[in-house]
């Protein structure tokens, strides 16, 4: 059996109930029949090539299901002349859709290991926070699947992740209350254990004045 398909079937369950892929003709009729839905006419001319540009879209807002995050990390480097103190990246862009309403999470993501041995390039840790946004997400998961896999395939002294996001489906539906943000975070190893370390992070996070 080819490889890649194997790992991709393994990207895409990620629960125990296996389902299978619908075809692009099907996901476009699916398309259609909710451009009916809605009360427009899915046969007019400015909506005739909807279903498949909407297709495509989802085929780029949920590519995460395609790869793995632990083959993203799985090569380290240990030529790092002992340097053992935090590795952070601030301010990494986030978007993904909450699994509820299917509506856009944007915010920033920003994220700390300390390396005991090892470390990883750093576009690589930018790498594993678009796999799992570019999946249907809540905020709370996303934020445990980040720290989970760092800590699982890095195996560092600790690991601080922090996001800070707005939910469409709060700001423009629902309650609507633009402007309100939602923030989760984890902290594991040295970052929960040691409060000055802990401390430290939430300070390097913080906007500087040359952010402003």
């Amino acid at each position: 059996m080819d490889t890649s398909v194997t790992t991709a079937k393994a990207a895409v369950d990620t629960s125990s109930d296996a389902v299978t892929r619908p075809t692009r003709e099907e996901a476009e009729a699916a398309v259609r029949t909710l451009i009916a839905w809605t009360g427009d006419n899915p046969n007019r001319e400015g909506l005739l090539d909807t279903p498949g540009r909407v297709v495509r879209a989802y085929e780029e807002f949920y590519a995460g299901y395609k790869e793995d995050p632990r083959e993203i990390l799985s090569r380290t480097f240990e030529e790092v002349d002992g340097y053992d103190d935090m590795v952070m990246l601030r301010d990494i862009r986030l978007e993904s859709h909450c699994e509820h309403h299917m509506v856009p999470i944007i915010g920033r993501v920003h994220i700390a290991y300390l390396p005991v041995s090892r470390v990883v390039g750093i576009s690589k840790l930018a790498r594993v926070i678009e796999i799992y946004a570019r999946r249907l997400q809540t905020q709370e998961t996303m934020t445990a699947q980040i720290a989970n896999v760092l800590e699982e395939v890095l195996k560092p002294a600790g690991v601080a992740v922090l996001v800070d996001a707005a939910h469409q489906c709060m700001t423009t539906r629902g309650i609507r209350k633009p402007g309100v943000f939602t923030i989760t975070s984890r902290f594991t190893g040295r970052f929960k254990e040691d409060m000055r370390l802990h401390d430290r992070f939430m300070q390097m996070i913080r906007p500087t004045p040359n952010d402003m």
